[in-house]
């Protein structure tokens, strides 16, 4: 079931676009394409009058930096990954209970399955990814109505704002990070901007 509409409000675009550049960091390493992508991104220097501009230009500038595919792709998965695990653990059970495939995931699929959202097939990351929450809040962004702006609260509520910005924390600060840390430190302006934006009423 696709919940998405063609013309969602300008705001609305704009923040569901920001989900899904973090969502597509987060999923997997960077290619040149996505490098063109967040690129783009950056505002011109004297507009960028406030911390949220000032590190989203810093990541578009470590894009247009052109760093080598490999040394991404390694970044990546010493970051995520690792011999057994990485030197983060991006999922929501990981923060909130210490433990993986836990109850903050069950409680993601009850949600999920509410809203009519199936797992795509194939798809081996639990619901609780963080790259996969992004890409949900982005879907939900994109539906652009009263109904679905309260989705989009229910959801950052419980299933992302209880641990995403230690999360970001944890990348900016972690030690194999170069360019994850300007994700990171994106991440954590941008998490800032959506936690006061959500407690808005449309």
């Amino acid at each position: 079931m696709s919940l998405r509409r063609e013309k969602p409000r300008e705001d609305f675009r704009f923040r569901a676009n920001y989900y899904y550049l973090l969502s597509k960091l987060l999923s997997e390493p960077p290619t040149q394409d996505t490098l063109r992508s967040v690129a783009l991104y950056g505002v011109p220097n004297a507009d960028a009058n406030n911390i949220f501009l000032i590190t989203l230009n810093a990541l578009a500038q470590a894009a247009r930096a052109k760093p080598q595919i490999q040394a991404l792709d390694d970044e990546y998965h010493d970051l995520f990954i690792g011999v057994g695990r990485g030197e983060l653990v991006p999922y929501g059970s990981w923060y909130v209970t210490g433990m993986l495939m836990d109850k903050p995931l069950s409680l993601v699929r009850e949600d999920l399955k509410a809203l009519g959202i199936e797992r795509i097939k194939n798809n081996r990351e639990p619901e609780d990814h963080v790259a996969a929450l992004f890409d949900i809040m982005g879907i939900l962004i994109e539906c652009d109505d009263e109904y679905q702006f309260k989705a989009q609260q229910t959801m950052f509520e419980k299933h992302l704002k209880p641990w995403i910005r230690r999360f970001f924390k944890d990348l900016a600060a972690a030690r194999k990070a170069n360019f994850y840390k300007k994700v990171g430190e994106f991440g954590i302006e941008f998490i800032a901007f959506e936690t006061e934006y959500l407690e808005m009423s449309v």
